[in-house]
């Protein structure tokens, strides 16, 4: 019943007679199965965004794209109206993820150690792996920006993969880049994803 009122509302909006109409998401899933509908969506709006994010990091020569920006990808694509899918949950948490991961890496002296991929898990790594993420975790909790492909990232750094401050710099462009895809293509199609952040009623299944 949820799904109806709001694709309505979003149908709606959409200026009568104009071509965009017809590709409508809410308007699809009312004239065709709902789960195929969806999961072509999400297929397309994913091979998009992250195919976009790829070929930039090809030309450019750049780390735009990393293991964390796909459950992004799929959090804005899937999950429009949750609250851990806004776009203030996604940049806030991979913020407070990219502080806690480089935090950890100067508190445990392993800013210049390389990759635990190549030189193997020692207990300095153990305790950068550990305290990002639970600062991660807490941080996220305290400032109400849940978001967990956050803790891919903090990972991601901890363990030495982006370590380099410039790479944190352009793994937060990253994100923002994707979201402002996601925006655009969410808006084009229908779907009720926000600019910044929305407070819906909360439920039981609804994550902190």
């Amino acid at each position: 019943m949820q799904r109806h009122t709001q694709a309505r509302h979003h149908t709606d909006i959409t200026p009568p007679g104009t071509l965009l109409r017809y590709v409508q998401l809410p308007r699809l899933m009312r004239q065709y199965p709902h789960l195929p509908v969806f999961a072509l969506y999400n297929f397309l709006s994913g091979f998009f965004s992250i195919g976009l994010m790829a070929a930039f990091a090809a030309i450019l020569h750049t780390p735009l794209i990393f293991p964390s920006l796909g459950p992004t990808a799929f959090h804005y694509f899937s999950r429009q109206t949750a609250p851990t899918a806004s776009p203030r949950n996604a940049i806030l948490g991979h913020l407070i993820g990219t502080a806690a991961g480089y935090f950890s890496l100067v508190v445990t002296g392993l800013t210049t150690a390389g990759s635990a991929m190549a030189n193997g898990v020692t207990w300095p790594r153990v305790i950068a792996a550990a305290l990002s993420l639970g600062l991660t975790a807490g941080l996220m909790i305290l400032f109400r920006a849940s978001h967990a492909p956050a803790g891919a990232t903090t990972l991601i750094i901890s363990l030495g993969i982006l370590t380099q401050p410039w790479q944190l710099v352009v793994l937060m462009i990253a994100i923002i880049l994707l979201t402002l895809q996601a925006i655009a293509i969410n808006r084009l199609f229908g779907m009720p994803l926000p600019l910044w952040s929305q407070s819906p009623a909360p439920t039981k299944n609804d994550e902190p």
